[in-house]
């Protein structure tokens, strides 16, 4: 196997990427855009195998098999250790419910494909996210899916043409990539962020920035000097002006792909910022800090810990990833066999296939649930049932741009609902009732009637109401006021603002809606909790109601808001708390069957069940 010469300011790029993530994970405040950390790491991963790989091309000696066994020993031991730590210490420590995720999650992250499964679950910047204790390797799966095929690729490529002719191949595809990147963020947001395929360009740079070098004489220190600071200017100014709520990677990821394609292009080993000691050393654990950290984040997130562990958290990140890189990431594991069949007595090989045999055997036992007691299985396993149990169908009907739910009634009268899933959750009910009324679900999840609500997320199909209200007449509207006070800044004067700003947006469609139809309908919340989370109920072993003073408290700021609401004479609102509990707010019934889905969603059983008060729409 090929080595490149160790280099310094790689080694202090590293490092600068691994703290920017740390700091982004710790308090997402101290660095908004630390996530771009990643993609600095993918473009030090694409210059240095491409280096590998071409100086093998270029001495006829480069080996497949030996490239990949070599990355298995850079990656997996390491990897395979904490997934083995977590697995003990979720037998010790967590609920069958969580113990199960963890196990179907070791299972994917130690055979890189944790970035399928995690874009196949939820968004990486939702909550749900620091509930899981390997998220974090969805980059890894991302690496390693890269390193199978693209020396594949050229291997197979270098048969049929010269080294000069694959150089530019490689410029132009990478220039394509990101070409594909930038479209691909907006058509299909949740999958370019996790998929090799919006990822491959930037270490694809990398590779790049190794095959056309920039060269320097001793009187051109200055200009590797500026190149320096420019790359640090453009990745610093990502971490600080990029946030999450941006389209990611999208075209701001060029920003710190260019700047970590400058700073290695300058190739200042002298360099006080990349080359001092504190960043080498950093750096050459960062691998390791960053395996740890996140589970530690996770940590503090899941046990609700004070502010002070998060820098407990920080410290102890760095002194793990130290420990751990010295005795478990320097182990030398062979990687020279003499025969193919040699090749399967790989350690890496070993510790993929019994931790992943562990996981799989957690996560298909449900969290080795049969080792608790028959009352303690009946709980998990109804919480599991509850937690994915969703019935909202594919849209069934098209009116311009908008995707419909339609119901067939018996009669030419119309009734619309709108709204976020708290609309959607009444699906099943009103698809039960054999009613006159042709039933039209225009939706959006996460979303709310307010241009100001949420703008860097698309909610057209709900906020663009007025084209489908004027293609069918509705004799009834129905809309919810749940979401009102999702999503708001933290700042009290700032979030004020936004709040009433909302309701005088809201108060524009109330005042359309009520002249378009004859009676517009208006929903104030559910009752809500951690204690109606199945997932949350049983982790924290938490009481199966909540008082009726606990539902209303909930919705404080509606009732500022709602004050302020025009009611015309043929608005109605409904408050469902006055129709869901009677002395308190029940979570769950006797024989431990959860009401809801998570902490604010009704399950299809329990809305088919409770919901009568609905009824009053369709007299």
């Amino acid at each position: 196997m090929v080595f490149l010469k160790f280099r310094k300011d790689i080694n202090g790029l590293r490092a600068i990427a691994v703290i920017a993530v740390m700091l982004f994970h710790f308090n997402a405040s101290w660095m908004p855009g630390g996530f771009a950390g990643v993609d600095v790491f993918f473009v030090i991963s694409g210059f240095l195998m491409t280096g590998i790989i071409f100086r093998g091309i270029e001495q006829d000696n480069f080996s497949l098999l030996k490239f990949y066994i070599a990355r298995a020993n850079r990656i997996i031991p390491a990897l395979a250790f904490l997934c083995l730590i977590l697995l003990v210490w979720g037998i010790l420590y967590l609920e069958p419910l969580d113990y199960r995720v963890l196990g179907k999650h070791v299972g994917s992250s130690i055979s890189f494909l944790s970035n399928i499964v995690y874009w196949s679950e939820d968004g990486y910047f939702d909550v749900s996210s620091h509930e899981k204790w390997l998220l974090h390797t969805w980059s890894l799966s991302v690496e390693w899916q890269f390193y199978i095929i693209y020396p594949l690729l050229l291997v197979i490529a270098r048969k049929c043409l010269s080294i000069a002719v694959l150089k530019p191949i490689i410029l132009g595809g990478t220039i394509l990539g990101f070409v594909f990147c930038v479209v691909a963020t907006y058509q299909w947001p949740s999958s370019s962020y996790y998929f090799l395929t919006t990822r491959a360009w930037e270490m694809m740079a990398g590779g790049v920035c190794y095959l056309y070098p920039l060269s320097y004489s001793e009187s051109q220190k200055v200009r590797q000097k500026l190149l320096e600071w420019i790359g640090l200017l453009l990745i610093f100014t990502s971490y600080i002006f990029i946030n999450k709520e941006v389209a990611w990677p999208g075209y701001l990821a060029f920003f710190p792909v260019l700047g970590a394609f400058m700073i290695i292009q300058a190739q200042r080993d002298d360099s006080f910022i990349t080359g001092n000691v504190v960043f080498q050393r950093l750096g050459s654990w960062s691998y390791s800090i960053y395996l740890w950290h996140w589970p530690i984040v996770v940590g503090i997130y899941f046990y609700s810990l004070n502010d002070i562990f998060i820098y407990i958290g920080l410290l102890f990140s760095v002194f793990i990833g130290f420990i751990s890189n010295k005795y478990i990431e320097k182990i030398n594991f062979k990687n020279d066999f003499s025969t193919l069949i040699n090749y399967f007595s790989c350690k890496p090989l070993f510790m993929v296939l019994s931790i992943g045999v562990i996981g799989s055997i957690v996560f298909l036992t449900n969290g080795l649930n049969f080792l608790h007691s028959e009352e303690k299985q009946l709980i998990n396993n109804n919480a599991l049932i509850a937690i994915s149990d969703w019935d909202y169908p594919e849209s069934n009907l098209k009116i311009g741009n908008h995707d419909i739910r339609f119901i067939k009634g018996r009669s030419d009268k119309n009734i619309l609902f709108i709204g976020a899933s708290h609309i959607e959750q009444m699906f099943p009910y009103v698809a039960k009732i054999n009613t006159e009324y042709n039933i039209y679900y225009l939706t959006q999840g996460g979303c709310f009637l307010a241009p100001s609500y949420r703008p860097n997320l698309d909610c057209s199909n709900i906020k663009n109401y007025k084209a489908v209200m004027a293609e069918v007449n509705f004799e009834k509207i129905v809309t919810s006021l749940f979401v009102l006070d999702a999503y708001l800044s933290k700042v009290n004067a700032t979030k004020k603002k936004e709040l009433h700003l909302r309701g005088a947006e809201f108060n524009e469609f109330l005042s359309f809606a009520t002249k378009k139809s004859k009676k517009v309908f208006l929903l104030l919340g559910e009752p809500k909790g951690d204690e109606f989370n199945p997932t949350l109920s049983v982790r924290h072993n938490l009481k199966n109601y909540i008082t009726i003073e606990q539902a209303k408290n909930a919705y404080a700021a509606h009732d500022d808001v709602l004050q302020d609401i025009i009611k015309p004479d043929n608005l109605v609102i409904i408050d469902p708390i006055e129709y869901l509990c009677s002395d308190v707010c029940m979570v769950r019934d006797d024989d431990f069957k959860y009401y809801y889905k998570d902490s604010e969603h009704m399950r299809p059983w329990y809305a088919k069940r409770s919901l009568g008060y609905l009824d009053q729409v369709f007299q």
